[in-house]
């Protein structure tokens, strides 16, 4: 980790995971549907919480959710549940682990209909990231209208945890909106390949 290299004003820089994930992860356009999936449950997972919690817990919740796969997850009966509550190594808060088998339902649904989630989602933004103009952490927005409106579509379709402040945080950790700030190193580095 190079600390003198300009980031994002939320980064903090005492937690090297924290940091690899702004520097390797965070705002990179994601079209696999296995990630896109694994973000929906963990962002869903963070509702009241930091996402530093969350990420602290993502090698559990990848063992907990069988490697986010939407379909083995979706099989999970109520006893796999009972079971998901047990461990202490994911939020054992029964409407997140809930929805999260719920919304590995509903994820299938969508795949179905359009050919990938991937597909379904990237469409909202036209295909392309939009890239937003922040200096300062006030500058950060929390929601956006296409969160709201891909929000309302989710809960439609059946999908819970959805609500317009966690789809936006869904769509900076996966490139549909590049939120780095004006100074950031990553924030050039991501507008240079998606041009």
């Amino acid at each position: 980790m190079n600390a003198k290299l300009p980031r994002c004003p939320w980064v903090d820089l005492s937690k090297p995971d924290y940091v690899g994930y702004h520097d390797e992860e965070w705002g990179v356009p994601v079209h696999d549907d296995r990630k896109l999936f694994e973000f929906l449950v963990l962002e869903g997972a963070q509702a009241g919480l930091s996402w530093y919690t969350i990420l602290r817990k993502r090698a559990n919740y990848r063992r907990a959710f069988a490697d986010f796969d939407p379909v083995e997850v979706a099989r999970y009966t109520p006893a796999k549940i009972g079971k998901l509550l047990q461990d202490p190594g994911i939020v054992r808060n029964r409407l997140k682990v809930e929805a999260a088998v719920n919304n590995a339902r509903q994820f299938l649904k969508v795949q179905a209909e359009f050919g990938s989630f991937d597909a379904y989602i990237w469409r909202f933004v036209d295909g392309k990231p939009i890239v937003n103009l922040l200096r300062t952490l006030k500058d950060y927005p929390a929601k956006s209208a296409i969160s709201d409106a891909i929000s309302k579509d989710l809960k439609q379709r059946g999908f819970r945890f959805v609500g317009s402040t966690i789809i936006y945080a869904h769509m900076q950790a996966t490139g549909m909106v590049n939120d780095h700030s004006l100074g950031c190193f990553r924030r050039g580095e991501l507008v240079g390949k998606h041009r």
